[in-house]
């Protein structure tokens, strides 16, 4: 028999019996009213529970993972203020349900069948996914089940102390907020929450504000892997920076008062805690799981025999809230409600077309973004002898420089943070000086953690700042790409662009760095960016541009909210030289103010007609040097710098591909996977052009005098463009 039947005929009939199971008494500051609030909500949760597996069997519904067990995270959520941004784990209906309970107009029941039927009136996700979430409630949606967001937990709740300090225009958070954060009892032990454990330990041990309330809802078991009993409490009894409390969920007046408590205790002294609450699971994991399979049929009742509705109608029973008869009422009569809901749910439209699911990859909404810019004076006093020199060429890294104190001279929410960025000025020397100009609060030296980097980047972003975050070489993104791909590009996917975290990913990368690193410190692959939907990716080829294109893409993120991977080709931050020592010919003089090359715009150097190569960052300059040697053999070519690798520039790069009949394409990334896949397929598509190209072989970059042996060269792409006219 179906075990979810199970449990409900067994609570029918124990509470009609007057059979509840044992327990403490009740105590505390949790009133009678509240506590048949929290009840109330506790029943709508099972409701949903149960009625999501009947909407399955119908084909009406798309997904069963529920909340059942863990309904007594409903007295914590009382227990906190609506106002205090809430990142919730999966199992969290109780809570959801409940904070609904304390903001006017909600109609829960309504909402979330809407969610289970993926029907494209769900208030949330718009029918993309069964998500908890709520713009109304400070919920933001999530999707993941492993803890990808305790690392923004972490940030949103340093962004509280920050907004304190410099508060931004479009702050989201009171002052006196805290960050909820819940997330299983197996997920503690994923890396990426290890990692946010660690930097909120890291951050409150050097007595930095940071608001946070973990809670860890433990009910032994993920999926079908136990947690050994007392592992929990062992891991985090006496983490430093950290304060430990545990309380019974089962006990809806014991995990009131106790979050009540700790709550207190973050919200007056801005210090992260560890609430560990007992929870059960009943049924399965989700879906078609079967418990039985791996549990014994005595630890599945155990679980079933404290099921948190018998508790709580012990508990109310006990303290004069609510007899048996009335408990059992509510219960049905909530039933039946959600079963009538239900059915109307099931009429409402659906996502139809691409084009629908895909309405929200980009966020709808515009931010009023004016700057009235910087005056001479203010700039003179930040830059000093810097100002003089920027009439000079100067190379990429130092007009990088000056382009990052403007764009934060002009935006005081702009935010920079990573490891090395401050004091040390950066490995590559981008941002020297930035952290003496603007201070530690707005250039932060971050601990060695990409996850916990992009983590604060996307958590401050849900509260009004627009950060920069830097990676300080391409291949270290590897170890934090989920934060972008499964955090930062799907929130406003899955919220309808309700929430967004817009920033400007700063990446030092590519290859060409002369005997330097091998493939950890030369990355020449792209491909992990160019596959997240909604994601920016700007790289561009000199210093001029680099200053113009990073303005663009902080206006892309202050106004359009999105998500703009930065990518900056190491080997040319410190490039003089074009053809010949001492020629200057990669320097340029520093953009005026309001200068950008806006997204799609690509750039031209040459008119010929003989041969179009496309190219970007190395390999326009490669290509530069390539076109004064065909040039003296008579073959007139024109270059274009693609400067935007998502999305492509189609429209920019066709309309001046015209007049030529061949085009070479030169891409430092790998031939396979790499940015030339994507032009050839475009180009074969939409012209007559004879296409080929030059890529870098399917390998990875060596150290030492073969830096550069798996990677186009001036001399490969003068014998390919000759090729490619003979």
């Amino acid at each position: 028999m179906d075990r979810a039947l199970i449990v409900e005929e067994n609570f029918r009939r124990r509470v009609a019996a007057g059979d509840l199971p044992s327990g403490a008494a009740p105590e505390g500051p949790l009133s009678p009213e509240r506590a048949v609030e929290i009840y109330r909500a506790q029943c709508l949760s099972r409701a949903l529970d149960l009625e999501s597996r009947r909407m399955q069997a119908a084909g009406q519904g798309f997904y069963t993972i529920g909340s059942s067990g863990h309904e007594g995270l409903a007295a914590i959520a009382l227990a906190l203020r609506p106002t205090d941004p809430a990142f919730l784990h999966y199992r969290d209906a109780a809570f959801q349900i409940a904070r609904g309970g304390q903001v006017p107009g909600q109609s829960m029941a309504w909402d979330m069948l809407l969610s289970f039927a993926c029907s494209s009136e769900d208030p949330i996700s718009g029918g993309r996914h069964k998500v908890l979430g709520s713009k109304a409630l400070n919920i933001p949606p999530q999707t993941s089940t492993i803890a990808s967001h305790l690392p923004k937990a972490v940030g949103a709740a340093y962004s509280i102390g920050a907004a304190r300090r410099r508060r931004p225009e479009h702050a989201e958070y009171p002052e006196d907020a805290i960050v909820y954060c819940s997330f299983g009892d197996a997920s503690v032990n994923h890396s990426t929450a290890q990692g946010a454990f660690n930097t909120a330990g890291w951050t409150s041990y050097q007595s930095t504000p940071l608001p946070l309330l973990f809670v860890c809802e433990d009910n032994g078991i993920g999926i079908s892997t136990k947690t050994p009993k007392g592992w929990v409490e062992a891991s985090f009894r006496d983490r430093p920076g950290l304060k430990y409390v545990a309380c019974d969920g089962l006990d809806i007046f014991s995990a009131y008062r106790t979050a009540e408590e700790v709550a207190r205790y973050v919200r007056e002294r801005r210090k992260p805690a560890f609430l560990h609450v007992r929870t059960v699971r009943l049924y399965g994991h989700a879906g078609a799981d079967v418990a039985a399979t791996y549990l014994s049929k005595t630890e599945i009742e155990t679980d079933e025999a404290n099921d948190p509705l018998l508790h709580s109608v012990r508990l109310l029973k006990a303290s004069g809230a609510l007899d048996l008869e009335a408990a059992l009422s509510i219960y049905d009569e909530t039933r039946a409600r959600v079963s009538r809901v239900a059915g109307e749910v099931a009429t409402r439209p659906h996502l139809k077309t691409a084009a629908d699911v895909m309405q929200s990859l980009i966020p709808p909404s515009r931010r009023n973004a004016p700057s009235n810019g910087v005056s001479a004076e203010a700039r003179e006093a930040v830059l000093g002898k810097d100002a003089a020199a920027q009439a000079e060429p100067q190379p990429m890294s130092r007009l990088l420089n000056w382009a990052l104190t403007d764009l934060m001279l002009e935006h005081g929410e702009v935010v920079m943070m990573g490891e090395d960025v401050g004091r040390k000025g950066g490995v590559y020397g981008v941002t020297q000086r930035l952290q003496q100009r603007f201070g530690p609060d707005r250039v932060i030296d971050t601990l060695l953690d990409e996850q916990s980097i992009l983590g604060l980047a996307i958590g401050m972003a849900h509260n009004g700042f627009v950060p920069v975050p830097e990676i300080q070489f391409l291949a270290y993104l590897h170890n934090a790409e989920d934060q972008i791909r499964g955090e930062a590009a799907t929130l406003p996917f899955f919220s309808r662009g309700q929430f967004t975290n817009p920033m400007v990913l700063r990446i030092a990368g590519l290859g060409y760095q002369k005997g330097f690193g091998g493939h950890f410190h030369n990355d020449n692959s792209v491909a992990v960016l160019r596959d997240i939907p909604g994601v920016i990716l700007a790289c561009p080829s000199n210093g001029a541009d680099a200053a113009m294109m990073l303005r663009e893409a902080v206006r892309l993120a202050r106004e359009e909210q999105r998500v703009v991977a930065f990518l900056e080709p190491i080997a040319l931050y410190p490039m003089r030289d074009l053809n010949e020592a001492g020629d200057g010919g990669w320097m340029t003089v520093y953009p005026k103010a309001g200068e950008r090359i806006p997204l799609g715009e690509v750039g031209i150097h040459g008119k010929g007609t003989d041969l179009a190569i496309v190219s970007f960052a190395n390999g326009v300059y490669l290509s530069r040097q390539a076109q004064e040697v065909l040039d003296k053999d008579g073959i007139r070519t024109r270059l274009i710098d693609l400067r935007w690798l998502n999305p492509l520039p189609e429209a920019a790069l066709l309309a001046v591909l015209d007049g030529c009949e061949r085009v070479l394409i030169v891409d430092e990334t790998r031939r396979t996977g790499g940015v030339s896949e994507s032009l050839v397929t475009l180009l074969t598509r939409e012209t007559d052009a004879k296409v080929t190209r030059l890529a870098a072989e399917d390998s990875f970059i060596a150290t030492g005098p073969a830096y550069g042996a798996t990677l186009p060269s001036r001399d490969s792409i003068v014998a390919a463009a000759r090729e490619a006219l003979a």
